[in-house]
């Protein structure tokens, strides 16, 4: 049995803790917040409402239950999902918006009304994307991408080309549809994945799959049920945690992590495994001889948007809203350039809007809404409360207007949440949200190792790592860093052995 040190209670973090821990391993877990969930903290107020922080999106149902499997349970065992229809809505100029049903059928006839003969080219869209998805989630996410070797399987030599890893997403998406509405409905995902449609691999066409085929899902309760049963996950297996404990320190010997410093205390541990910000923990905690990369490094990463956030709590009901709704009422690949390419504040934005309490009453008051809006931008900038206070009204401007209905005298909680928040509360490199962009030249081998190249027992989860950014992507790389802990420590007790 080897004593364990995980940075962050992230999703990454509470993997990593609950498969080392389930190994037999003495697991501590280290999180600078006063709860866990990183990102996907909830915050509860006092007049009755429940935010869910970050996440909002249950895409890749697949994905959780392959994890709570892994200890014994079924998702169903633990929290109550709900399959949303309509998923979402998407609101486009002159007040257009479609409803993208559930039901495939129903979705084939709504893409046929927008455009003659697209439901047949949506069928071939999807056929594709469902294989990608399928060689994705089975064969390409679970690799620690530590070694080309690992692509040397012949099936995924002869797939290559089908997964279309070095085609553009933009281009993909305008082989088969010529509409504008359906065009974006098509690539607002990878807004999310960190790049420009055009600098996306087609390969993510696999979001599309898992988004309008196997459905939009709410965990009621919001995010925090999904923290709450990891924790739990990870507590039945002896995983002992340690909140308001921001990791100093890491000292390291040879080639060896020895220990971690936290609220100036020495703990001596056998390995680590840092799901916190990977920059953060290499340039603010390691001696700089032992680092991965150095800061210039970083500085040319494609990093994914930050976010500018507000949760809201409204003192009537919105029956106008449904669950999710995406503004795409301005131009998509201008807000898209003022994020990857001219880094600025949006001088159009696309926004979304949450509002749960249309499917989950527990997260407002009797008669209330809960809302969350956000708007993508880049990382790095400067967002005072004036900012802030700017583009709440340009986002509230348009979301009554397009609703009719008035929403701002009837608040009765408000609060933002930006770059600089995410700086400090989870020493995020330039305040991003999502981690490192989907980048060709940032994908699978080409992410920053999952191992540190010169401490054998240090390793690194969560979405500036493989498989990358998103709470799917995170489980798995909290798993695959567990294993290369395990091989690690079977390594050296063999070594003593011999």
């Amino acid at each position: 049995m080897a004593k364990i040190a995980v940075i962050g209670a992230g999703f990454s973090g509470l993997s990593a803790a609950s498969y080392l821990g389930a190994a037999g391993h003495e697991v501590h877990i280290f999180e600078k917040n006063s709860i866990p969930g990183g990102r996907a903290r909830q915050i509860s107020t006092a007049d009755g409402y429940t935010f869910d922080m970050g996440p909002s999106w249950y895409w890749m149902p697949d994905v959780f239950e392959r994890y709570f499997s892994d200890f014994g349970f079924k998702v169903s065992d633990l929290y109550k999902l709900e399959l949303l229809d309509p998923s979402f809505e998407v609101v486009y100029k002159n007040n257009e918006k479609l409803s993208i049903p559930e039901n495939y059928a129903a979705l084939r006839e709504m893409f046929e009304s927008v455009e003659a003969g697209s439901a047949l080219k949506l069928d071939k869209f999807m056929e594709e994307a469902q294989y990608k998805y399928e060689q994705g989630m089975e064969n390409l996410v679970y690799m620690p991408g530590l070694s080309v070797a690992e692509f040397a399987d012949m099936n995924l030599i002869k797939g290559a080309l089908r997964l279309q890893v070095f085609s553009s997403f933009s281009k993909h998406v305008r082989k088969y549809f010529k509409d504008p509405k359906l065009i974006a409905l098509m690539e607002f995902p990878v807004l999310f994945l960190g790049a420009m449609p055009q600098d996306t691999p087609a390969l993510y066409s696999l979001m599309n799959y898992a988004g309008l085929k196997l459905g939009t899902w709410y965990p009621q309760g919001g995010f925090g049920k999904v923290i709450d049963s990891m924790v739990k996950v990870a507590k039945d297996n002896n995983v002992c945690f340690h909140f308001d404990s921001p990791v100093e320190y890491i000292s390291a010997e040879g080639d060896q992590v020895k220990s971690l410093r936290v609220r100036n205390e020495e703990m001596n541990f056998d390995a680590v495994v840092a799901a916190a910000d990977y920059q953060h923990v290499e340039n603010a905690l390691l001696p700089e001889e032992f680092r991965n990369y150095k800061n210039t490094y970083w500085d040319k990463r494609t990093f994914a948007p930050s976010c500018l956030i507000y949760y809201l709590g409204v003192s009537q009901e919105i029956p106008e809203l449904e669950h999710h709704t995406l503004f795409f009422d301005e131009d998509l690949f201008e807000h898209s350039v003022e994020i990857y390419k001219d880094p600025k504040w949006p001088s159009k934005p696309l926004f979304y809007v949450c509002c749960p309490s249309r499917t989950d009453p527990s997260v407002a008051p009797k008669g209330h809404e809960n809302l969350f809006l956000l708007m993508p931008l880049a990382p790095g900038l400067e967002d005072g409360d004036k900012l802030r206070e700017k583009f709440f009204h340009i986002i509230m401007d348009r979301l009554e207007k397009q609703i009719g209905r008035k929403i701002r005298p009837y608040l009765d909680h408000k609060r933002s949440y930006c770059v600089s928040d995410f700086i400090t509360d989870y020493n995020s490199y330039k305040g991003n949200a999502y981690g490192l962009a989907n980048t060709l030249t940032q994908t699978a081998v080409l992410k920053p190792k999952i191992r540190n190249k010169k401490l054998s027992n240090l390793f690194y989860a969560g979405q500036l790592t493989v498989p990358g950014p998103g709470v799917p992507p995170s489980l798995i790389s909290g798993k695959i860093a567990a294993e290369q802990v395990e091989k690690e420590l079977k390594k050296k007790k063999h070594e003593v052995t011999v």
